[in-house]
């Protein structure tokens, strides 16, 4: 036999499928799948952290002045209003008033709807030392102006702080957050773009993890 032929022989040999390697289960990769698992719930976190941030982030983009409504108990309402930098004047009802504080802030919030129309509820930022029975709240505010249910998770509460005072929130109520300018929401593009990253990468990442197993199969 040639030497030729060996080679030949032998690579023919090398290259044949053994059925009984093949016959056996695939190896364990307890590792792999943890990686799987934990790629995939940061992935979702990351999205649904970057779609619950939409709201801020975009508000941070509107620039200028803000929007003179007037009289809020004369506003009507509409989607064009949703989120906007906007400046109103009312008086606010005493009877609604509710107080809360949240964690590492010193300074309190007062949440109360405007006299005459209960649909608009204004949050009235509170510094400390000056809440007390003598404290008189604006008639002019300025700020964000959203419907409740797109506040942002920081007020995601406000309807059952508002009930457990003995009061009542409509559902189409909308919030006026007084002195929330547009540049103090800057944050949250940060945020969301890192959310976004965040998305992205594991992403990449489960599809170069399962790339090779479905290419196998």
């Amino acid at each position: 036999m040639s030497a030729e032929e060996t080679v030949s022989t032998g690579l023919e040999l090398g290259l044949s499928r053994d059925p009984d390697l093949e016959a056996l289960p695939e190896p364990r990769r307890p590792g792999r799948r943890l990686t799987l698992v934990t790629m995939s719930v940061t992935l979702v976190l990351s999205l649904v952290m970057a779609y619950a941030l939409r709201g801020q982030a975009a508000y941070a983009m509107v620039t200028g002045a803000p929007r003179d409504l007037g009289y809020l108990t004369d506003v009507q309402l509409s989607p064009q209003l949703a989120n906007q930098y906007v400046r109103g004047e009312a008086l606010l009802a005493s009877d609604s008033a509710v107080r809360y504080s949240r964690p590492l802030e010193s300074d309190s919030y007062r949440l109360a709807h405007v006299a005459g129309n209960d649909r608009i509820w204004v949050e009235v930022r509170v510094p400390e030392g000056l809440e007390g029975p003598h404290f008189v709240p604006p008639s002019s505010f300025v700020g964000r102006l959203v419907p409740i249910e797109r506040s942002g998770l920081s007020h995601d509460d406000l309807d059952r702080a508002v009930a457990s005072s003995g009061g009542t929130m409509p559902r189409d109520a909308w919030l006026l957050m007084d002195g929330h300018a547009p540049g103090g929401s800057r944050w949250a593009v940060g945020l969301t773009l890192l959310f976004v990253a965040f998305a992205g990468f594991n992403a990449f990442g489960l599809y170069r993890l399962w790339r090779p197993a479905r290419d196998s199969a």
